[in-house]
């Protein structure tokens, strides 16, 4: 079984948006690193040091290589990632070994078979 890991930066309030739409279209889980901090094409302004914009979240998905482009694409649309700037990103990246997944690959394996 290969796997992608799908990797989100968005701003805090499309965290959950993000992690319930990919719960919704295949992914078995995730990990979410807070109060990251990005910067797009314009720099942000700050006030005294302090930056006006708010906090990114990252979140990481595993997810099994056949429902990654299903996922990456639903995240883009949920969270309105080309609609609106500044709203997030999201790429997959391959993956070359996994340990620790025992669990996750039963159910990862019935969703494939559902699916073809």
């Amino acid at each position: 079984m290969k796997f992608k890991l799908i990797i989100a930066m968005v701003r805090e309030e499309k965290t959950d948006i993000v992690i319930d739409t990919a719960r919704e279209n295949g992914a078995t889980g995730c990990t979410v690193i807070t109060s990251a901090r990005g910067e797009g094409l314009t720099p942000v302004k700050s006030f005294m040091g302090l930056t006006l914009e708010g906090q990114r979240d990252v979140v990481l998905m595993l997810v099994e290589e056949h429902l990654s482009r299903d996922i990456l694409e639903s995240l883009c649309k949920a969270g309105r990632f080309e609609e609106e700037p500044g709203s997030g990103i999201a790429m997959q990246i391959d993956i070359e070994d996994v340990i620790g997944l025992g669990g996750q690959i039963k159910k990862i394996e019935q969703e494939i078979e559902n699916e073809l």
